[in-house]
């Protein structure tokens, strides 16, 4: 008899460790143990997007460039150290990826809320939300509870972050490949209803290729010299028409060949994706719904739960 208990209490303390360390994301996950959550993040983010609306943009992406390398574990907020090198200098986002401050202060307005709590990775996941919902996005429910990498990988972001130079079939395998579908893929690239580009993404396509409309090409060549390394940073809106509001006029502007980077305009170029640009570019509700749950799905991709990892002290470097 006593065995046998002995039995039942080593199986339920096997089950508890299989829970931990598989612990699912939970939209509930900091609900006792950070309740001023949040509260605390959205006013961070609406401030900074006050100061200067693109943040909200770089804010997004940072979440996207963190969720396709390695998955959502706040990789990319490593900074190079003497014996360490992180995500921040590969060729996607050196130059580019930028909003680091604010989530230092993000992340010290919630350590003064809840000390040791909120990982990086997930501050980056709510960041993402608001700024899409303050920009006149949708919101969602963010799932939760993912814990912070000790390490980083530049080949990994240099071989895993989509550059504006890849075709249809491409981008399709590249999100495929994480999980997300090709509904998805379109649904995520509208987040370039906001931002800005910088020269070197789209220089080949505004003096190469012929499924861009004559007036655009000439507007964005005056600012974007064909020259490479001439102006190479100089700014352009991904989207013309309202480069700070989150709406479906990106898809409108595809079917205008008004598509900024050569990435962009392949979903709308006689391919397979020509449809769902169709109906997003008809009905922001269906792009807008579209979106909010394909970034619950990007959301997903292969976090730190559970006793894997850690929750940093400073979204810099490892505890």
């Amino acid at each position: 008899m006593a065995s046998s208990s002995f039995m039942a209490i080593l199986t339920l303390a096997f089950l508890m460790l299989i829970r931990t360390t598989n612990a699912q994301l939970s939209t509930k996950f900091y609900s006792s143990s950070c309740p001023k959550l949040f509260s605390t993040v959205k006013s961070t983010v609406r401030s900074a997007i006050q100061k200067e609306t693109r943040m909200g943009a770089s804010l997004l992406r940072l979440h996207f460039h963190d969720c396709f390398v390695n998955g959502c574990d706040g990789s990319l907020l490593l900074d190079d150290t003497s014996s360490f090198t992180g995500e921040k200098n590969a060729v996607p986002n050196k130059n580019s990826a930028r909003g680091f401050n604010v989530v230092d202060k993000i992340k010290s307005a919630v350590e003064n809320v809840c000390p040791g709590v909120v990982s990086c990775a997930d501050i980056l996941a709510i960041a993402a939300r608001d700024s899409v919902t303050i920009l006149g996005g949708p919101s969602w429910d963010v799932k939760l509870g993912r814990r912070d990498t000790r390490t980083a990988s530049q080949a990994a972001a240099n071989n895993s972050i989509p550059p504006p130079t890849r075709n249809l079939n491409q981008l399709i395998s590249t999100f495929n490949a994480l999980g997300l579908s090709t509904r998805d893929l379109v649904a995520l690239s509208g987040s370039h209803t906001i931002g800005q580009a910088r020269c070197t993404t789209f220089r080949p396509r505004i003096y190469n290729e012929t499924n861009l409309d004559s007036s655009l090409a000439k507007t964005r060549q005056s600012n974007c010299p064909r020259t490479s390394g001439s102006g190479d940073n100089n700014l352009a809106p991904l989207d013309l028409k309202s480069p700070t509001s989150f709406d479906n006029s990106y898809f409108k502007n595809l079917i205008q060949k008004k598509g900024l980077l050569h990435s962009d305009q392949q979903l709308f170029n006689g391919g397979s994706t020509d449809s769902i640009v169709r109906a997003y570019s008809n009905s922001y509700n269906t792009f807008s719904s579209d979106f909010a749950k394909a970034m619950i799905k990007m959301g997903d991709i292969k976090p730190l739960t559970g006793s894997k990892g850690e929750i940093r002290k400073n979204c810099r470097k490892p505890n």
